[in-house]
C-alpha cells in the first residue's frame, strides 16, 4: 500500500491528501443522520436513555474517524504514525488528568440512565434538589424545582436519588368537627375559606388545588373533616405550622376549647397496600 501511494504522481496525492480528511467528514455526517433517525425510532419512554448513548457512541465514532484522517494526513507530509499515536498517547493522558471532573460526570451519568434510578418527568430529590426530571445529560441532570427554575446538577455530585413515584406528596389535613350539625356546618365553611386563602397564598407550596373528601365519621361517633392536598416533597412545614394554626384559631371563635391536637396533619407517598387478612390465605380442608 505504501509503495502503491509512492509511485503515484505529486498531482494524485496532493488529491489523496485532500480526499482523505472530505471522506471523513462525510462519514461523520452521515453517522451524525444515522444516528438521529435512531433516536427519533426509539419509543418516548426510553428517549433520554437513546440520546445520551447514541450521543457518546457517535462521538467515540468521529474522534476516530477525524484521528484516523488527521494520522494518514500527516503520514504523507513524512511524519511518523508511531510518533503520531505516541504524541496523541501522552495528550490524552495529559487530558485525563485535567479533566477527572468530567470523566467523573459522564461515569455517574451513564450509571444513572441505565440504571433507571430516574426517567424523564420524574418527582425526584438529588443531592438535596427536589423537582421534575427535565433531562439526563452526560455532565449534567437537569430538574425543575416548584419555583419553575431549572436546576443543573454536576453528576459527580450526585450522592443520593429519592423517586416519588406519585409525582407528589400527598398530605392529609383532619379537622375534627363538632358534633352539632349547625356548629359542624360552620366549621366546615371556615376551615374551606383558610384552606383557599392558603392555596392562593402558596401557589409555590401544592401541585394542584386542594380537594375535600368531605365529613368522615369514625366507629366511635366522631366527625371530622378531611382536606386533601397534593404538595411538592418537602414543602409541607406551612401545613403544619401556618395553616394548623390559622384553623385552631378560626375554630376557636366558635369554640373557645377547640385545641391543637384536634388538627391532624398525615403525609402519604405511595398508595397503601391492603394488608393480608386470615381469610386470604387458603385453607387446608379437613
Amino acid at each position: 500500500m505504501n509503495a502503491l501511494v509512492a509511485n503515484l504522481s505529486n498531482p494524485t496525492r496532493i488529491l489523496l491528501i485532500i480526499a482523505v480528511p472530505v471522506l471523513a467528514h462525510l462519514l461523520v455526517i452521515l453517522v451524525r443522520r444515522t444516528s438521529s433517525r435512531l433516536i427519533r425510532a426509539m419509543p418516548e419512554s426510553s428517549f433520554a436513555k437513546a440520546r445520551t448513548f447514541t450521543g457518546l457512541l457517535t462521538s467515540v465514532v468521529i474522534f476516530v474517524l477525524y484521528f484516523v484522517a488527521v494520522g494518514l494526513v500527516l503520514k504523507e507530509f513524512g511524519v511518523s504514525l508511531t510518533a503520531y499515536l505516541a504524541s496523541a498517547s501522552v495528550l490524552g493522558l495529559a487530558v485525563g488528568f485535567g479533566s477527572q471532573g468530567l470523566v467523573q460526570d459522564v461515569v455517574t451519568g451513564l450509571t444513572l440512565i441505565f440504571s433507571d434510578l430516574v426517567d424523564i418527568g420524574d418527582m425526584v430529590e438529588i443531592s438535596g434538589q427536589t423537582g421534575i426530571a427535565e433531562s439526563i445529560g452526560m455532565r449534567f441532570t437537569v430538574i425543575k424545582n416548584h419555583l419553575g427554575a431549572e436546576v443543573h446538577i454536576p453528576n459527580r455530585t450526585i450522592s443520593n436519588v429519592i423517586n416519588y413515584p406519585r409525582g407528589y406528596v400527598r398530605c392529609l389535613v383532619d379537622v375534627t368537627l363538632s358534633n352539632d350539625p349547625d356548629a359542624a356546618k360552620r366549621m366546615t365553611e371556615k376551615i374551606h375559606a383558610i384552606v383557599d386563602t392558603a392555596f392562593e397564598q402558596f401557589p409555590g407550596l401544592f401541585i394542584t388545588a386542594p380537594s375535600s373528601e368531605g365529613i368522615i365519621k369514625t366507629s366511635r361517633g366522631k366527625a371530622f373533616l378531611r382536606i386533601k392536598f397534593r404538595v411538592w416533597p418537602g414543602r409541607g412545614g406551612v401545613l403544619e405550622t401556618t395553616l394548623k394554626q390559622e384553623i385552631v384559631a378560626s375554630l376557636n371563635e366558635l369554640d373557645p376549647n377547640y385545641s391543637e391536637w384536634m388538627v391532624a396533619v398525615n403525609y402519604e407517598v405511595e398508595k397503601k397496600k391492603i394488608p393480608l387478612t386470615f381469610r386470604d390465605f387458603p385453607q387446608k380442608k379437613s
